[in-house]
């Protein structure tokens, strides 16, 4: 392969990864513009993968409250916005003020970044939204690499952030810049919003997008978010929903100090068997939740829904050899997948203040707080939830006649997003990666909750769409976190595509 030029080893590497997937084939040839585009990214592989190879080196944890590595996120954002001024963007870097967190301590917020390029109002406006800071990594935590120095291994690149989110915003620049470097118009207007504080819960992003709301999103006609993965190898998605994520403290207390169980074990209501009954009370065995009215709110299964799950390509086995699990709660992949997108879901997180040591020591703890979330679904609303949650839960507690104190409190209530896959940019977005992979995308949704994309929807009110570029074995947040080459490369061809697509439907 060595003999060979950038651009044949791209073709061949692309080649040989669809084979293997033998999901589908190489796509024809794109004719004209999209061609000198294709073979500009192809050829310029290289300087992209250099870039993120800079980029990763940044050590924008936005986890940690440390001063050093907020230090790390302002220059991460500063290379950010020298990038896109250097592709002729306008570019504001707008001060957010400070973070207090709870041990006192204050800490400046990294800016966040709006830029545009083009305002031609005969061409749509699409926005980009990507962020710029990383989840905790070190080495001695399981990483074969330095997590910060980007290392390719069999065209995988390895390194924190590679997938989440890096990756995918340099994808997007990828494909500005390729435009720019052929000295072609730009297809569409473009704007950025780029943060670094999602991994930390988003800090000051939402008051911003408010603020900026009939500013810079007053002309926006499109967002596009490029944070999530598809469902697998080798198959590209395109992502018209998330759930929303209800989380609650239970707290049962006897009193601040912990007993001796042979001083007091059996003339106590005990905090512990409360707490316990309480979060057995929560879910049963296959996964149905017991809390009364709480399916009521949940949209009804249409029969167009029901026939998009089909089509969704899935091997269950390697799904379940994957994931090393014995065996899922479902037997088939529409099951599954339901129960993972469209259905809610409540998982029990933790106890605090309960002994959890190594050894036995024989203690009845005073008080005790139990921690679960309930993964939320259209049309759940959180206050109704917050509501049936307490109700249920006091219920379960009177009937235990104990004498300690019982207090349910909803810490996070984040609503779920669905976007209409009717829309235009879903329609450019299909037939791009028609385009570039050859195939029709997985229309999936995703458990998770991502709340940027009902913020959008809900304050800018225009259509939310999410592209992800990384295969469901990126590893975000986890060890060996990698971006494949071939998503990055292609993803800026995508990227490239969609513009000229959206250009076309607008």
């Amino acid at each position: 392969v060595s003999a060979r030029s950038p651009l044949q080893a791209s073709s061949l590497l692309a080649y040989l990864v669809l084979l293997e997937g033998g999901m589908f084939s190489p796509s024809s040839p794109p004719a004209g513009l999209l061609e000198r585009v294709f073979r500009y990214i192809d050829l310029h592989q290289n300087e992209f993968v250099q870039i993120l190879t800079e980029w990763v080196a940044v050590e924008s944890d936005s986890v940690q409250p440390v001063p050093h590595l907020r230090q790390e996120l302002f220059r991460m954002m500063a290379l950010a916005a020298d990038k896109l001024r250097c592709l002729g963007a306008s570019v504001d870097s707008v001060d957010t003020g400070f973070q207090q967190l709870p041990d006192g301590q204050t800490l400046p917020i990294p800016p966040i970044i709006l830029a545009e390029l083009g305002n031609d109002p005969k061409k749509p406006t699409v926005c980009f939204y990507g962020h710029l800071d990383v989840q905790p990594a070190r080495q001695e935590d399981g990483w074969l690499t330095d997590p910060y120095t980007l290392t390719e291994v069999d065209g995988k690149l390895y390194g924190r952030g590679a997938t989440d989110n890096k990756g995918p915003v340099l994808a997007w620049i990828n494909a500005v810049s390729t435009f720019r470097a052929l000295e072609e118009d730009l297809p569409v207007n473009i704007k950025f919003i780029i943060e670094g504080m999602e991994e930390a819960g988003s800090v000051a992003l939402e008051e911003l997008v408010r603020k900026e709301k009939d500013r810079f999103f007053s002309n926006v006609d499109y967002v596009v978010i490029s944070d999530n993965l598809w469902i697998n190898q080798g198959k590209p998605a395109l992502t018209y929903g998330t759930r929303g994520n209800s989380y609650f403290r239970v707290e049962v207390k006897c009193r601040d100090q912990d007993f001796h169980s042979g001083t007091f074990g059996g003339i106590l209501h005990e905090p512990m068997a409360d707490l316990v009954a309480l979060l057995g009370s929560l879910v049963d065995s296959s996964g149905h939740i017991l809390i009364p009215g709480i399916y009521d709110q949940v949209a009804p299964l249409t029969e167009e829904e029901r026939k998009m799950y089909k089509a969704i390509d899935l091997d269950l086995e390697e799904y379940r050899t994957s994931s090393h699990v014995k065996k899922f709660l479902f037997d088939t992949k529409e099951e599954i997948l339901m129960h993972l997108w469209r259905y809610p879901s409540l998982s029990i997180h933790g106890i605090e203040g309960a002994f959890d040591e190594p050894g036995a020591k024989t203690v009845i703890p005073g008080r005790v707080i139990g921690k679960f979330s309930i993964r939320l679904v259209p049309h759940m609303d959180t206050s109704v939830v917050e509501k049936q949650v307490k109700q249920h839960l006091e219920y379960i507690f009177s009937k235990r006649n104990s004498s300690n104190q019982m207090a349910v409190s909803m810490t996070l209530g984040l609503q779920p997003w669905m976007a209409n896959i009717k829309d235009n940019q879903y329609l450019a977005a299909k037939r791009a990666i028609k385009t570039v992979f050859g195939t029709e995308p997985d229309m999936t949704r995703d458990g998770s909750t991502i709340p940027i994309a009902r913020i959008f929807q809900d304050i800018i009110q225009k259509s939310v769409m999410m592209l992800p570029l990384g295969a469901v074995d990126d590893g975000e947040h986890a060890q060996n976190e990698k971006i494949n080459r071939w998503n990055y490369i292609e993803g800026s061809k995508l990227f490239a595509a969609f513009f000229l697509e959206m250009a076309k439907l607008h």
